[in-house]
Order: C-alpha cells, then structure tokens, then sequence
C-alpha cells in the first residue's frame, strides 16, 4: 500500500490535476477532503468550520438513498467480487444483469418490457433518443428525427441530451448553435397540486401537431424538473403528453433518472399520473450510489419496430454494459428498498422537510418555499453565493450543493428526524448567508 497523503498533500496535488464537475481548471474554491462514510455521515480528513463530520444533504447527488456502507450493499459487492468483478456483454450474459433486467420490467409501469443496460444517466437518455430516432426510420418515417420537450429540463451532459436541456437558462446555452436544433414548448407551469392550465395544455397539444410529421419523440422529466431549476408541475399535464403522442404518432421518453426509486413519493414519478412512456430512463439511485450505471427500458412495440428495421440491431454497446459488480449491487439495493416500507420513510422526511424548512419563507431574499415527496427546495430571488452558502451548511455539520438561486436537499432515506432537523437549519441558515 503507498503511503497515506495528507490533507494539505491531496489539495496540492487535486489542484493541480483534477478537473472538478461544472468548474474550472485549477478550481477557484477548495474541496473538503472526505475520508470515509457511513450511514447519512462524511467523515472529513480534518476539521472544516468547526466540524469533523457532515450530514450528507444530497445523498450523493441523489444517488445514495439507502446512506453509506450499509451491510446489505457491501455484501452484495463482496459476493459479487469473489465471482467476477467484469465480463464483456457482447455475445455473453450473466445472473447479475438477467435478475436485473426482470427486476425492472417488474416494479416499472407496463408494457416497458425490454432493457438496455449503461454506465450513466446522460448514456441512458442517449440511448433512448437513438432508441426513438431508430424506431421511426425503421418504420419508414426517416424525416421523424426531432424532440420536443418543455423549458427548464435538464437531461445530461452528452450531446443528444444537451439537446433538450433548457436553451437559455440552462448550462449548455454555451453549445446552442451546434446542438440538434429541438422543439421547446413553454416550461410547465409550477405546483404539484395546481390545476392544470387549460391555456398551457392547448399549447402543448398544439405544438405537438404542428410538428408531428418531424417529430420523433417527446422527452420529459415527470413532476420534478431536476438540475434544470428544482421546479414542480401538475402530473395532469402527462396525461396530456400521453394523450397527444398517441393522437399523432410520437413517442413518449420520461427521463426518471432522479425521480425514480421513490423519491417523490411514488416509486416512479409516472405513478402520479397513471400513464406510462414509450421509453423511460433510470439511473442515480438504480446502486444505492455504489457504482455508475443507468438503464432505458422501451416497450415491445419500440423493440419490435427496431429489430425489423433495415439495420435490425440497437448499435450501442458501452464497454462496461451490463457490468456484473454494479448490477448485482442494482438488484440488492432494489430489494432493499422494496423490502421496507420506502413510502412511510419518504413520507417521514417529507414531513420534516415541511416543517424545518417552513422558516425559510420569511427570510429576506427567499422567493419560494416548496417541497415533494423527500425533495426540499428554497429558493432565493438572486443567484445564490455558493461558497458562502456552503459555508453556512458546513458551520451547521450539513454538506449542500447549492446551485443558481436554488439551495436544496434530497436527503438518504434512512435519515433520522433529528438529522432531517439540522439538514432543515443548514439549509436556512445557506440560504440566509448566500
């Protein structure tokens, strides 16, 4: 084993060679160094304003739903090791995937009955453009080759998924005059529970006929925009999606890839509404936050249209498809949250969520307050002062990843309601001082 490095050794030496996400290169603020984790705690390397460890806020951007080193995940990484930790997917499978795969068909929204396994969220909703782009040429409808979807989404970092991430508000407004040139509809209107807008759903009928003879399919994140701005919308305007799709012969995707897994109350955000897509993304909680892998799933009807197609194969194959580790770690984390009663949990939270962070709404610079499911949102009318922010969280013992004027959590489900507490302090107190 090399030598440990310090603290100070591994800030020097991640300065110099390590490119964080979304900053620049060397990074203008410094990382905490985490040593280990267990259960919803960071244990830092040293002291960061006072505090050796912080209560994890964001499960990982979203992922770690089950906290860290739970005994059930390791032991399914353990057993899974002394196996094989790899094998190639191409013309071999193996337990870890197949389980999977039934896994999924079985606790998603019928008929989505076929699964193509990857390595990340933004491959995942790669692959179910190219999924949708294919259907459509092998149907004999190659003009059919655009997306729409509505304002403020966010979909990943990959270039399909650009794409359809919101144009100007968004991130990648920086790629506009290359990226695929998509079809925006008005960002849906706010509030879970609102009625939905009569005006808005004749705007989303319309523009879908208008260009449905170019129109491959429609991608959406279900009931919660995620990075795209951590806005709510009525499940009704779903049904209306469903609803014009199948009048003019588009494709549905759902990119549930932070919804799915309960964490907005139903195990996939589709639930809200009752319907299902043609296609739907899973990823981030899919391992409990244990290793990178996503999953499209499509309906036979996609499937069959593609396999009798002038090019009869999906021609996507990422090296570590399939990846026997991280699907056998899938599959324990899905029964674990199966196995328990996810929805009293989600709902616990929820709970704690509405009341700790019920102060927020009278703090000066606070424009809403709003939470879902095990999702909770503050959000300020400038954009939020991150590093000051995060030093707020920090003082309290909490890690938050604030983001434009947003200052937010999606705590592991296993947090307790003295921890949901101080998440909901150190969230005021971020958004106070940022």
């Amino acid at each position: 084993m090399p030598e440990a490095l310090s603290p100070a050794e591994l800030r020097s030496l991640d300065r110099a060679h390590v490119w964080h996400p979304y900053g620049p290169m060397p990074g203008r603020q410094e990382p905490l160094v985490v040593e280990s984790a267990s259960g919803v705690r960071l244990k830092l390397a040293e002291p960061a304003h006072g505090q050796d460890e912080l209560i994890d806020g964001m499960s990982s951007w979203w992922s770690a739903v089950h906290g860290y080193n739970h005994p059930v995940l390791n032991e399914a990484a353990r057993n899974q090791l002394g196996r094989m930790s790899h094998v190639m997917f191409g013309g071999l499978t193996h337990e870890p995937a197949v389980r999977l795969a039934t896994r999924l068909v079985e606790i998603t929204p019928e008929p989505l009955r076929h699964v193509f396994l990857s390595d990340s969220g933004s491959v995942a909703v790669e692959v179910a453009v190219k999924m949708c782009l294919q259907y459509w040429r092998s149907a004999g409808r190659p003009a059919k080759q655009r997306l729409l979807t509505w304002r403020g989404g966010y979909h990943g970092d990959t270039w399909q998924p650009m794409s359809v991430c919101d144009p100007e508000g968004g991130m990648h407004e920086l790629w506009s005059g290359v990226l695929p040139r998509q079809v925006f509809a008005d960002e849906p209107p706010a509030g879970f529970d609102a009625e939905p807008d009569a005006a808005y759903v004749r705007h989303l009928r319309e523009l879908i006929a208008e260009h449905a003879d170019r129109l491959a399919a429609v991608i959406v994140e279900p009931v919660v925009q995620g990075a795209g701005g951590m806005r709510f919308h009525s499940p009704a305007y779903l049904r209306v999606l469903r609803e014009a799709c199948d009048e003019h012969e588009v494709l549905l995707v759902f990119d549930e890839i932070a919804t799915g897994f309960g964490r907005t109350g139903e195990l996939f955000a589709a639930g809200h509404a009752g319907v299902s897509p043609d296609v739907m993304c899973v990823g981030k909680a899919l391992t409990g936050g244990y290793l990178t892998m996503a999953a499209t799933l499509c309906t036979s009807r996609v499937a069959e249209g593609i396999s009798s197609g002038e090019v009869p194969v999906l021609a996507h194959g990422p090296t570590f498809m399939g990846n026997p580790l991280a699907a056998s770690v899938a599959c324990a984390s899905v029964d674990l949250l199966l196995g328990q009663d996810w929805q009293r949990e989600v709902k616990r939270i929820g709970t704690g969520l509405r009341e700790g962070l019920a102060p927020a709404s009278g703090l000066p610079g606070v424009r809403d307050v709003r939470v879902l499911g095990a999702i909770g949102v503050v959000q300020l009318d400038h954009e939020v002062d991150m590093a000051a922010a995060t030093r707020a969280a920090v003082r309290e013992g909490v890690w938050l990843r604030p983001f434009r004027d947003l200052v937010y959590t999606m705590p592991p489900y296993v947090t307790g309601d003295e921890d949901v507490a101080r998440i909901c302090r150190a969230v005021c107190a971020a958004a106070r001082e940022g």
